[in-house]
């Protein structure tokens, strides 16, 4: 695509649809570094989450950082009753085992977002630590906007953790707002967040600063 910003390799980050051929366990660590405390009760030991993460990617369900040809983040998205993370109920059993396996699909339907008529539910945005504050989480999300756009959709629609105040900062940066705010204590203990609030953007906007 068009979008670039500097990064620490010898050329600036390019930001691409679909997760490459090749780059789906990559993709799984990276998705692990950023959400792996929230998916850990679910999806742990690590060793067992990302391999499992990288067999059941929806591959065009992202938009993707590459630096040098390597990936170094991506943001997921949904549309079209896809995401994605992928995993259907017998997959997390077969992997886990029936008696595990249950109390982690129990775990795994608190994190289910279904989006409205018109809405792009955006899952989230894993960077990599080394580029970090370089203006990538900005890069993907212009093109995640710029998929619902062409999909028509009138808004893009997240939720973010209150544990997670820096990446409330960015969306509020490019143009989210927060519409309401749902209370959670009681996954306090177990998941580590007790409120997620939920933002949105209306299509053909932009953020406030310029990329």
């Amino acid at each position: 695509m068009g979008l670039d910003a500097m990064g620490t390799g010898t050329g600036p980050v390019t930001v691409r649809r679909g997760v490459p051929a090749g780059a789906e366990r990559r993709a799984a660590e990276l998705y692990w570094d950023a959400f792996g405390r929230k998916l850990g009760p679910a999806l742990n030991p690590p060793d067992k989450a990302v391999p499992f993460i990288a067999a059941h990617l929806n591959a065009d369900r992202a938009v993707c950082a590459l630096l040098d040809g390597r990936l170094v983040g991506l943001a997921g998205y949904q549309l079209g009753g896809r995401a994605l993370t992928g995993g259907s109920a017998a997959a997390v059993l077969r992997a886990y085992g029936h008696l595990r396996g249950l109390h982690r699909l129990l775990l795994l339907a608190l994190f289910e977002r279904h989006p409205a008529p018109g809405q792009l539910v955006m899952d989230g945005i894993a960077v990599d630590p080394d580029i970090r504050r370089r203006g990538v989480g900005s890069l993907l999300i212009e093109e995640v906007a710029a998929v619902a756009a062409e999909q028509d959709c009138r808004e893009v629609r997240l939720d973010v953790i209150d544990t997670n105040p820096r990446a409330r900062a960015l969306y509020e940066r490019r143009g989210f707002t927060a519409v309401r705010t749902e209370q959670t204590p009681y996954l306090r203990r177990l998941l580590g967040f007790g409120a997620v609030t939920t933002m949105h953007r209306p299509v053909g906007t932009r953020g406030a600063r310029k990329l």
